[in-house]
């Protein structure tokens, strides 16, 4: 049965149905592999993909993937008991990639980014078996907002993420439909449906990401003034203007176009 649509469930659907029309991120026929982490955005995404696709004259299909790090702890009986009570069709992968990242991680270099890039390459090849040609990610608006500001500040590039990008593989197109969705939103969410809600098990997790906190404080500090600043924000990403940047590449191709 599914969960009951509440006036929350009901603003973050429109949300999603919003992005997935702006960037035109489901498509007849799509299979999609959504990543399911055990985690709040995750859940949220996979149970609202799912009454949009109910609703929708458009035919898509759902399978939601959890990759078993092969950390000590981890509860993936949770997972599978709560996909498996909402009949959604699921697979679990298990890996070794706890003990290839206490071997071949570089010193000083990040866990969760090391931990990351494996788990993709585990829903890549989970896709290819699964014949999925999407794989839809839990990246929320805030995550949008906050990697675009750590990476002017640390990083001196003005990127942030794509709701829609095509796979190095080529064969894959990773979607992120809660790019309109703020994580307030989505904690509510979770606690108003009382999903289970799980810690992957990782040795650092827990730990604060310090640059990523500075940047939820910054945001919090300036909404205090500026209430409007997140959708401004997310406004900003697809509101640019190539001449009053900085890159002689944008510059060219935006001279180029005009002549």
């Amino acid at each position: 049965m599914p969960l009951e649509e509440d006036a929350l469930f009901r603003k973050i659907r429109k949300a999603v149905g919003r992005a997935i029309g702006d960037f035109d991120l489901i498509q007849e026929g799509d299979r999609i592999l959504v990543g399911v982490s055990g985690g709040k955005d995750s859940y949220t995404l996979l149970h609202i993909l799912d009454s949009l696709r109910r609703r929708s004259p458009v035919r898509y299909e759902l399978v939601a993937a959890t990759v078993d790090s092969g950390f000590p702890g981890f509860r993936k009986e949770v997972i599978a008991r709560h996909l498996e009570e909402f009949g959604f069709e699921y697979r679990l992968e298990s890996t070794n990639a706890y003990e290839i990242i206490e071997t071949r991680r570089r010193p000083g270099s990040s866990y969760c980014s090391f931990c990351a890039r494996l788990r993709r390459g585990v829903l890549y090849s989970l896709a290819d078996k699964l014949g999925c040609n999407k794989i839809a990610l839990g990246h929320h608006l805030d995550d949008f907002i906050e990697t675009l500001l750590l990476n002017q500040f640390y990083v001196g590039s003005l990127k942030a993420m794509s709701p829609k990008l095509q796979a190095d593989n080529g064969r894959h197109t990773v979607i992120r439909p809660l790019v309109y969705v703020e994580e307030g939103e989505i904690i509510r969410f979770v606690r108003q449906h009382s999903l289970p809600v799980i810690c992957c098990a990782c040795p650092v997790c827990g730990e604060v990401d310090q640059k990523r906190q500075r940047m939820k404080q910054l945001i919090r500090d300036l909404r205090q003034e500026i209430p409007h600043l997140k959708r401004s924000m997310i406004g900003a990403l697809g509101n640019v203007h190539p001449r009053h940047l900085l890159d002689p590449q944008l510059n060219d191709l935006f001279r180029s176009r005009a002549s």
